[in-house]
């Protein structure tokens, strides 16, 4: 079952707002064959020249599913999401089915009712099928803090830096984002 946490940034999420997203984005239940306990993070935002920016993000046990949108029509951006975590979900479906399928067993967790693909999906996306790696790097993660990956990642001229904090002794990565600022995403062992 999928809950909701909706939010609003220069927008009040009305009943109808909250419905919609609620109604459309529940669509995607029907993908699986038990319908994973999750919450859809949605994140609404409008702009002064009356644009706004829909974000989804509905983190699941083996895959997160997210999702962003701007358009003119708030409600034309919700559509256009739940046509991109729709696509996520069948191509995600279809790499699960195919993994398992080759190794002889069958993986319940999609359900068969829903076609994994349209057929224009699998002849125009033939070249994602199969994920091919095409360069690999090895190196050491020096313990630090977030601001002196920053500065390193900003010396090598990337957009993300690896490391362990030095604090947790655990694996963290700085980015930066579009706005020009800088994003930390801490794992932790679950």
């Amino acid at each position: 079952m999928i809950r909701f946490e909706i939010h609003g940034e220069n927008i009040t999420v009305t009943d109808p707002i909250r419905n919609y997203i609620e109604d459309k984005v529940s669509k995607l239940e029907r993908y699986f064959t038990n319908v994973p306990e999750a919450i859809a993070h949605v994140k609404i935002k409008t702009y002064q020249d009356s644009r706004s920016k829909v974000e989804v993000t509905i983190p699941l046990k083996d895959v997160t599913l997210r999702a962003e949108e701007r358009h003119e029509d708030l409600y034309a951006g919700i559509d256009l999401i739940t046509n991109k975590l729709e696509r996520q979900v069948r191509k995600y479906k279809t790499k699960v089915n195919r993994k398992y399928r080759d190794k002889g067993r069958d993986k319940d967790v999609f359900a068969t009712s829903v076609d994994a693909s349209s057929p224009e999906e699998s002849e125009d996306n033939d070249s994602d099928n199969e994920i091919e790696i095409i360069r690999s790097k090895q190196f050491a993660l020096k313990p630090m803090d977030s601001e002196e990956a920053v500065l390193q990642m900003n010396l090598l001229g990337h957009d993300f830096y690896i490391f362990t904090d030095a604090e947790t002794d655990e694996t963290s990565i700085v980015y930066k984002r579009k706005d020009g600022k800088y994003g930390l995403i801490e794992t932790s062992i679950q």
